[in-house]
């Protein structure tokens, strides 16, 4: 009961934050697709301590949803991005690496779809399952309400963080069949993203051999356009972008950028470092701009 108790007030503490946009949706009309009641817990907002480094995180979702962050129309270019924030598949690192990255992206006149995708890893399940499920579901509901919410329904692309940068090169490889049965309108749309963004993707080659990437990531001439940064500092490694580049490029698909800086670290999100990595929003939308999705008025 106690703990009940702490997870609402910290719940009810960040709905200020979090649900400013007020257009939040549930994925699902029922239970998740795989889901058993109750497995992972009551979610959690865990707010980071003064003064520390910490990250604002949610964890136990359960219940899977997206937050509409309208671009103003008067500066709207009809372009949406769905925000995928990291944290190892575990917790989502729901600040700087979600909420601030939607509100640079309105600033681009951009609208932003922010993922709240199922953590923990579910047990007997691969880590990417579930929160692949959410993702291939947003992308159909995204483009049912294409029009209501002020979007072209051909320029709808991914962005991730670490872990969601894993979900996103997922979302960008796996989209030709849906990883649940259909059950309504939304899921006869395509989940195909038609770009992606990838800040320090996670988990794309084996941590030791470094030489191929994992087995589960099939690049084709199909798969979309990528924009890659990493640092060679990361605990990540570098050789997961670099590798996919280079599998893009091989695959004939145009279009693709890769920046690889000396330092940074990993989970630096929208925090501005000092370093030339910080410079990675300003690239990413002049990428954007170069490839015909973005004009900057």
């Amino acid at each position: 009961m106690v703990k009940s108790k702490i997870c609402l007030l910290g719940a009810l503490l960040c709905l200020p934050l979090l649900f400013v946009h007020g257009n939040s949706i549930k994925l699902w009309p029922a239970i998740a697709p795989g889901e058993v009641e109750g497995a992972v817990g009551l979610e959690e907002f865990q707010q980071p301590k003064p003064d520390s480094k910490d990250v604002l995180r949610i964890a136990n979702v359960s219940t899977p949803m997206l937050t509409l962050y309208r671009a103003n129309p008067a500066k709207s270019s009809g372009l949406a991005v769905v925000v995928c924030p990291g944290g190892g598949y575990n917790i989502l690192a729901y600040e700087h690496e979600g909420i601030q990255v939607c509100e640079w992206l309105n600033d681009l006149g951009i609208s932003a779809v922010l993922l709240k995708y199922r953590v923990p890893r579910r047990k007997n399940r691969l880590p990417y399952e579930a929160p692949l499920q959410d993702i291939q579901r947003t992308f159909g509901l995204v483009r049912q309400n294409a029009n209501q919410w002020n979007i072209d329904p051909a320029k709808v692309g991914v962005l991730g963080f670490s872990a969601g940068g894993n979900l996103a090169m997922m979302s960008l490889t796996s989209f030709k069949k849906r990883g649940y049965s259909p059950i309504d309108a939304a899921d006869k749309l395509s989940c195909r993203p038609d770009f992606g963004i990838l800040i320090y993707p996670a988990y794309l080659v084996d941590r030791k051999k470094r030489d191929t990437l994992s087995p589960e990531i099939q690049i084709t001439s199909e798969t979309p356009p990528c924009f890659f940064v990493h640092t060679g500092d990361d605990h990540v490694p570098a050789e997961g972008s670099v590798l996919a580049y280079l599998a893009l490029e091989k695959a004939g698909v145009e279009g693709n950028e890769l920046h690889v800086y000396p330092f940074g670290g990993h989970g630096y999100g929208m925090r501005q470092l000092g370093t030339p990595v910080s410079q990675w929003p300003t690239r990413a939308a002049s990428w954007m701009k170069s490839m015909g999705w973005l004009d900057f008025k």
